[in-house]
């Protein structure tokens, strides 16, 4: 179970990073005027996101569903690391809540 629970993250984790980092480029080319160029690797970090996705082996809904939790904690690391802003003690409380989410989809016992 522990083994599931933390292959299931970090691939959750994986794919966030790819869906941020694919809407962050076209964020610094629109706001910040840096190189359409980046619309490229924006692309390829979209896609690879999306392919990310369908390594679950779960039902695509549940997926998508308990993937928000997970990206909720990702883009705050994001807001720390990249943004250089610190979470507040509320913003952590919340990723808490976010991921008890996600581990309750993912990984409760269900019939059949």
């Amino acid at each position: 179970m522990l083994f599931q629970l933390s292959k299931t993250l970090g691939l959750f984790a994986l794919t966030a990073l790819a869906e941020i980092i694919g809407c962050y480029l076209p964020y610094l080319w629109l706001k910040q005027g840096h190189s359409a160029w980046l619309l490229v690797p924006a692309a390829l970090s979209l896609a690879a996101f999306a392919w990310l996705l369908t390594l679950h082996p779960q039902a695509a809904g549940r997926v998508y569903a308990a993937y928000g939790g997970v990206y909720i904690s990702v883009a705050l690391l994001w807001l720390w690391a990249v943004d250089s802003v610190k979470p507040s003690v509320a913003d952590f409380i919340g990723v808490g809540f976010c991921l008890l989410g996600m581990s309750i989809i993912m990984f409760a016992p269900r019939p059949g």
